[in-house]
């Protein structure tokens, strides 16, 4: 079918026109909300309060997400909101990692908010047509697609066709049909689910981007906690928005020179790129073999940190998959070219049997996800299923984790061939595997309870009867209803909280302290380890507030950098972002009001949480699994460490007691050491000893806000 017959397929229900307001200093203080069951389309101004105490990105997402709903508010309630927002830096091209853009909604998974990044073309573009964040509510009857018209400033809503549900071809389908000619199609961003969306909790989102020299729509994913799941319940099918182009100096800065400057400076860094983390050549993926020398990639569901098997998904393999000299940036002007693709990879499993297709990635999440967490070492099983589960819309740290858990359970008899339709489930079992995804893109078979995650997969084996409760909690690596991403916190404790104290759950963007902790032993004590609890998670939020990526801040670091006082903060970095905020906005800043300004935003999404009935001590509760050896053949495979752990920590000599009972020992100390860490922590983070922001400290940081010192005022 041409492009043009599909596009008068798709049945105009309403359409708005609305007065373009350039960006100004970093924003265009417009808001587009659109209620897809009214077909209500409304340009909002942005509230003064909003943007001085939420700045942007996430905070917006947050505020107007709190705003949209109540305490009993379900995520497929219509009330329920998705919303998309960049922040004042996104956009700009003069500096590496600036496409950025964060979705916030209420999670399927957790029940609460759920918040996560993701590059692609939509989020600057969405600003380039005139608004700093796009809020979606309602649900509609069917399926319809929502056109965000740049170019002649108007929003459409069209009742969608019964066209591919898939992302990479959907995405390709909408940007041809949106495109005037191929040289638009770089004008065009599109956001997508896929099938698995409509079947699973654990549906996530693809924003595309057209690549140029590749001639190719590409897709990055907004994945965790089920935003696409929202996306589909709400019968949205895509996302389309269209600009005239992008040159020069959009965001209409204060001082263009100072961002040029910093850009260039970051650019001259990237020059030592290949004998610091190889970006260019590997992406993330430059962590799969560092992680498996550290004891440090999981491996079956976390049981291991490392295998003698790991060398074949070594970064070397990944780099010759990957397409070499090739501008693999996701965002305009990004010179870390990190977002590697592998190209005319042949397809062998699925409905895309034999096509050739590109592959994004696969990132280091992807690679231990989609492979050593299942025990498979497999590149091409791990490219294979990276693919469809972009395509399908499914969340591959999730999928990956959860596929551990499953395979664990299916190794202790929880699960066997009658529980999953006959599917062997054994780690390592790539067709099993391979068949099991596609079973929860169709809402198929075993995979229609796979696609739960790990919390409702643990809660249904229970109520089955088929395991024990207690042991399925100690292996099911979740938190918060969220599934771990792809690090071994074991012998980490500040990971261990910078994953479980998180405010959506386990994710590595809050904090990433295993290097600081474990290996270079930087922050021994538990005031340490609390103050860079603060810290690093607090810095970490500013990149959500601001449209920013996260990489070229510490993935590439100045020559001098180990000479600095504070060589973990990457200091000279920090200046770069404090000097481009002044320089997009014309505010003073500082330091300090950075911290400040994501002080505030943290604090905010904790007493969300408590609102949706969250948000205290005990869901800051991690599963053992994290922290320490749960099985025996968990700890004899590391007998030597753990058994000088007791003798060292403990005071406990471990000869002549047996593993079961070295286990029991080790354990109680592990958990008493975690209990420790979170009193640190809340103290250092202005809360109580459960957990709870206090009144004294929401007003220090100027977040005294009426309804938030309501919420929190029961719990004092």
């Amino acid at each position: 079918m041409k492009y043009e017959e599909l596009r008068n397929k798709h049945k105009l229900l309403a359409d708005k026109s609305y007065t373009f307001t350039p960006p100004d200093k970093g924003y265009t203080d417009k808001t587009l909300y659109v209620n897809v069951g009214t077909n209500e389309i409304e340009e909002k101004d942005v509230p003064t309060e909003m943007k001085e105490k939420f700045v942007g990105g996430k905070g917006y997402g947050l505020r107007y997400l709190w705003d949209a709903i109540t305490p009993k508010t379900k995520w497929n309630d219509p009330e329920n909101e998705i919303i998309i927002a960049g922040g004042p830096l996104c956009g700009i091209t003069q500096y590496s990692g600036t496409g950025k853009s964060l979705v916030v909604t209420l999670s399927p998974q957790t029940q609460s908010v759920m918040d996560s990044n993701v590059g692609g073309y939509f989020g600057p573009f969405l600003k380039f047509s005139g608004f700093d964040a796009l809020e979606l509510q309602g649900k509609a009857d069917k399926d319809v697609i929502i056109f965000i018209d740049g170019v002649n400033h108007k929003i459409s809503i069209c009742e969608a066709p019964a066209e591919a549900g898939n992302s990479h071809i959907l995405a390709h389908q909408l940007t041809e049909m949106y495109a005037d000619d191929e040289k638009d199609r770089k004008n065009i961003s599109v956001v997508s689910a896929g099938d698995a969306a409509d079947h699973s909790l654990i549906g996530m989102l693809n924003f595309s981007f057209f690549d140029v020299k590749r001639k190719e729509v590409r897709l990055k994913q907004a994945g965790r906690g089920g935003i696409g799941t929202v996306f589909r319940d709400k019968k949205i099918k895509a996302l389309v928005v269209k600009i005239p182009g992008v040159k020069g100096n959009l965001n209409n800065v204060v001082d263009l020179k100072i961002i040029q400057e910093r850009g260039k400076n970051f650019n001259a860094e990237m020059k030592f790129d290949e004998e610091q983390n190889q970006m260019k050549s590997k992406g993330t993926a430059h962590l799969t073999n560092i992680m498996n020398d550290y004891d440090l990639l999981p491996v079956n569901n976390f049981k291991f940190g490392s295998s003698e098997e790991a060398v074949k998904i070594h970064s070397d393999i990944y780099r010759s998959y990957f397409s070499q000299g090739m501008p693999d940036g996701c965002w305009i002007g990004c010179n870390m070219s990190c977002a590697k693709g592998v190209d005319n990879y042949t397809l062998r499993t699925g409905p895309y049997a034999g096509d050739k297709v590109l592959v994004e990635g696969p990132e280091y999440e992807t690679a231990s996800s989609l492979g050593s967490v299942m025990g498979i070492f497999n590149p091409e099983f791990t490219i294979e299923t990276n693919f469809y589960c972009d395509t399908y819309g499914i969340c591959t740290i999730t999928w990956g984790t959860t596929m551990g858990f499953v395979m664990e359970c299916y190794e202790n008899g929880i699960l066997n061939e009658e529980r999953t339709g006959g599917i062997k489930l054994n780690f390592g079992n790539e067709e099993g595997a391979m068949k099991l995804l596609h079973q929860v893109a169709k809402g198929e078979g075993f995979g229609k309870i796979a696609g739960q995650g790990v919390r409702k997969l643990k809660e249904y084996f229970a109520a089955q009867g088929w395991g024990d409760a207690q042991f399925m909690q100690d292996i099911g690596m979740e938190n918060k209803g969220l599934e771990y991403s792809q690090y071994v916190s074991k012998e980490s404790l500040a990971q261990q909280g910078g994953y479980a104290m998180t405010n959506k759950g386990p994710q590595h963007d809050e904090a990433w302290l295993i290097f600081m902790d474990m290996v270079n032993n930087q922050i021994p004590t538990f005031e340490d380890k609390a103050e860079a609890l603060h810290y690093f998670p607090i810095f970490r939020t500013w990149f959500g507030l601001q449209g920013l990526c996260k990489l070229p801040w510490n993935d590439i670091e100045p020559q001098n950098n180990a000479e600095t006082d504070e060589p973990a903060k990457v200091p000279e970095h920090v200046d770069n972002y404090v000097k481009i905020y002044t320089a997009v906005t014309g505010k003073k800043f500082s330091n300090k009001e950075l911290i400040l300004q994501s002080e505030r935003v943290y604090n905010f999404q904790r007493i969300f949480n408590l609102r949706m009935g969250f948000g205290t001590r005990k869901h800051d509760a991690q599963p053992y699994r994290a922290a320490g050896p749960v099985t025996v053949e968990e700890y004899e495979s590391r007998q030597e460490r753990y058994d000088g752990q007791l003798k060292e920590l403990i005071g406990v000599d471990p000869t002549g007691k047996s593993t079961t009972e070295k286990v029991a020992i080790l354990r109680k100390y592990k958990e008493e050491q975690y209990e420790q860490l979170l009193d640190a922590v809340y103290e250092r983070r202005g809360w109580t000893n459960n957990g709870v922001p206090k009144i004294d400290y929401l007003k220090k940081i100027e977040m005294d806000l009426p309804e938030l010192i309501e919420t929190v005022k029961d719990y004092q």
